[in-house]
């Protein structure tokens, strides 16, 4: 079987189970600089840069992913969310994206087979792709509405390298998260159907938008269902919402594309809204309690944590989807179904 093959099969028969954040369970470690440095020669200052502990601190990350598998995950998603050259220019890093993005994958791997001899347990190893801190839809320039700094082509080779490396370190399945702008997504998605062709194998992708504010719309101005038309070309293995709002805020979105989505849904929520110290204070009981009510309503078929969730969220999640039937993937009649900053299907 295909690794499609084997996820499909395996989200048909329960509700899947998502890792957690890499980011804030970093942020409990408390690193200084020269943890994230290490020993290599980088000139700038090095803290924050979580995607380069994969090379300096591999036994954090490894400890991470452990405690995630330990709660139960079943889609394991590299850290490797601001691992390409955009955004690793920030730290002039951009030399080492090729490492960060294989070892990420090569540490993830190593932990998941290690499991796997333990149980026998099937889990997926997911390399995770983040929106850059560049936009294609949008000038950064108010004063010059047509002005871009980067192109589309630009954007597609920064995603092309970083799955390159991804897939040689072990990533199944590519995760284009976060989506701010869909045209970025797009050209991650471009990049990743590039390299699969490259390879002459199907390379599966998932999707998932975040949302700016409570009207439903992404940064470059998509509702859900626009989003949604804009990339159902891509067949996508999953498609969801992460980030922007807790389980209460997302809920009416994850209800939309549930009934408009003819592939499965897989969401994460943060830890409820951050605290005026932009901390998360949502207990793991209650973000399990809110996900059960998803469940119960049939809206899901694959659920997890972003920000602020720790493994005690993920753990209290899965729980909440034991032994629970996922949601039914509705049949979609055809029509044509386009998209400007909203919906729009054409009447028959």
């Amino acid at each position: 079987m295909s690794v499609r093959d084997e996820f499909n099969a395996a989200i048909r028969d329960r509700i899947l189970i998502k890792d957690g954040p890499y980011g804030t369970m970093i942020q409990s470690y408390r690193l200084d600089e020269k943890d994230y440095r290490g020993d290599l020669p980088v000139t700038r200052d090095q803290k924050g840069n979580n995607d380069l502990l994969n090379l300096t601190r591999p036994d954090i990350i490894r400890e991470i992913a452990g405690k995630y598998i330990g709660a139960g995950s079943e889609i394991l998603a590299t850290n490797t969310f601001n691992a390409n050259t955009i955004s690793q220019a920030d730290y002039a890093c951009e030399h080492l994206v090729g490492d960060i993005n294989r070892e990420g994958a090569r540490l993830l791997k190593g932990v998941i087979d290690a499991a796997h001899a333990k149980d026998g347990r099937r889990r997926f190893l997911v390399g995770a792709l983040g929106p850059t801190n560049k936009t294609l839809s949008l000038s950064p320039n108010v004063n010059d509405p047509g002005f871009r700094e980067v192109d589309y082509d630009q954007v597609k080779g920064v995603y092309r390298e970083q799955i390159d490396a991804l897939v040689e370190g072990g990533a199944e399945i590519v995760l284009i998260e976060t989506v701010f702008d869909t045209l970025n997504a797009k050209a991650a998605a471009h990049a990743a159907m590039e390299a699969g062709d490259a390879l002459g194998q199907d390379l599966p992708i998932m999707m998932s938008m975040t949302l700016t504010d409570l009207s439903g719309r992404n940064l470059s101005g998509h509702t859900v269902e626009a989003f949604w038309h804009s990339i159902r070309h891509v067949k996508p293995l999953t498609i969801g919402l992460n980030c922007s709002f807790g389980a209460t805020e997302l809920r009416p979105y994850v209800q939309v594309l549930s009934a408009i989505a003819d592939c499965p849904i897989m969401v994460y929520p943060n830890a409820g809204l951050p605290n005026e110290l932009g901390q998360y204070d949502e207990a793991a009981e209650t973000t399990g309690r809110l996900v059960g009510e998803w469940i119960d309503t049939g809206f899901i078929n694959a659920v997890g944590g972003c920000c602020g969730t720790t493994p005690a969220h993920i753990a209290a999640m899965a729980a909440a989807a034991s032994a629970k039937p996922p949601r039914a993937v509705p049949h979609v009649a055809p029509a044509m179904r386009l998209s400007g900053l909203e919906a729009f299907t054409l009447a028959a």
